[in-house]
């Protein structure tokens, strides 16, 4: 096989529908469009959500809830990640980053306790739960809040 005997699977490639090209290809005069509406318009239609005047559906629903623009977003890890380190050495919230744990800092790191610890590792982050220290301490390591 050469580079100009290479083709399209067959009935891969369809041509292009083409509107407006007289009354004898079937969709001459309105172009497949209907008659002169909105639709038919170029840039015609409705925005989405529109309901021809009703109210939509969005503004009828009640609204809930608030967000809270001071509540601080803590990125939390399981302690079971933390088994990519050697054993002994110093986890920080920079060292995280650098091996990609986490993608962002954001408001603070917090560890959470799923999962199993198995080296001896000494970490400090911003936020530990209970668990979490609990089981870094178990492993000989320390959880050092900063």
């Amino acid at each position: 096989m050469k580079l100009h005997e290479l083709k399209p699977a067959a009935g891969s490639k369809k041509a292009p529908k083409r509107v407006g090209r007289g009354t004898g290809s079937g969709n001459g005069r309105n172009a497949g469009r209907g008659e002169n509406g909105q639709n038919a318009r170029s840039g015609g239609g409705v925005r989405p959500g529109f309901e021809g005047g009703q109210t939509p559906l969005y503004r009828r629903l009640p609204k809930r809830g608030f967000t809270n623009i001071f509540a601080k977003q803590i990125v939390s890890i399981n302690v079971d990640r933390l088994n990519i380190f050697e054993d002994g050495s110093v986890i920080t919230v920079e060292t995280l980053l650098q091996r990609g744990v986490i993608s962002k800092v954001k408001d603070g790191v917090k560890i959470l306790g799923n999962g199993d610890l198995t080296k001896k590792l000494t970490v400090k982050v911003n936020k530990f739960s209970k668990v979490a220290a609990d089981k870094i301490e178990a492993a000989g390591g320390k959880a050092e809040v900063v």
